[in-house]
């Protein structure tokens, strides 16, 4: 909440200084395109893929247990801003090793030449494909780190629980896998598209612009916005029950 309330708090100033500089045809563009991101981060981290569940039914004594539906949610975007977060922390670590060795001549200085040339300078082609591969394997590395197809595919073969189609066992763990591996890139892709679109925009054609809503910013927003309207609603649906009242 406190990183989200101070990219928040920036956001008047940043459009009002854009106001105050005569730049009205920069402001409406900025605005339009901060609220096309914002439906678009929005939708995404919203969008899943619902994998159908069937319980078989069971009898135990006189009562029948199972038969019931559900489905496993997977969100498109599983991992949210992490794989940004890990690929900006190893993308610093050449540039502190750089601080160390010193800006001498050499190849001491050669180094660090080549670190202010290509590892930290947005605009450079080198560090965008470096960024959006390291976005890209991050987000592969923590969805399987997060969600582990043969663990799910055992839970629900001793549940009882199978995919409509797909026999339990092997099957069901390489079905999750194949589904996971599926949503995780286009999810990945997005995220490493709205965290390096925006910020080359603004350098390249917009330079001087200073705009704090923009790359990393947008969706840590969007996603403790979200978080936050979840639990606020599950707080309100716990009051109501009246089962829990009682």
């Amino acid at each position: 909440m406190m990183i989200f309330a101070s990219i928040v708090s920036d956001l008047p100033y940043g459009y009002y200084s854009l106001l105050q500089s005569r730049k009205t045809f920069v402001f409406v563009v900025l605005v339009g395109v901060t609220l096309l991101i914002l439906a678009a981060v929005v939708r995404v981290e919203l969008g899943q893929r619902r994998i159908p569940v069937q319980f078989a039914k069971r009898v135990v004594g006189r009562r029948q247990f199972g038969g019931q539906s559900t489905y496993i949610p997977l969100k498109v975007n599983q991992s949210g801003v992490i794989p940004i977060i890990f690929a900006s922390s190893v993308l610093l670590l050449p540039v502190l090793l750089s601080n160390m060795l010193g800006s001498a001549e050499g190849w001491r200085g050669a180094v660090a030449r080549f670190v202010d040339r290509y590892l930290i300078n947005s605009q450079n082609m080198l560090y965008i494909t470096i960024f959006f591969g390291m976005i890209i394997a991050f987000a592969y590395f923590y969805n399987s780190i997060a969600f582990d197809p043969i663990r799910q595919a055992d839970q629900l073969r001793k549940q009882g629980g199978f995919i409509p189609g797909i026999r339990p066992g092997p099957q069901t763990e390489r079905y999750l896998a194949k589904v996971l591996s599926r949503i995780t890139l286009p999810g990945a892709l997005f995220i490493a598209a709205v965290a390096l679109v925006p910020s080359f925009i603004l350098t390249a054609y917009l330079p001087g612009t200073q705009v704090s809503f923009t790359g990393i910013s947008i969706p840590i927003a969007v996603g403790v916005a979200l978080e936050t309207m979840k639990q606020i609603d599950s707080q309100l649906m716990m009051r109501n029950y009246e089962g829990f009242l009682k």
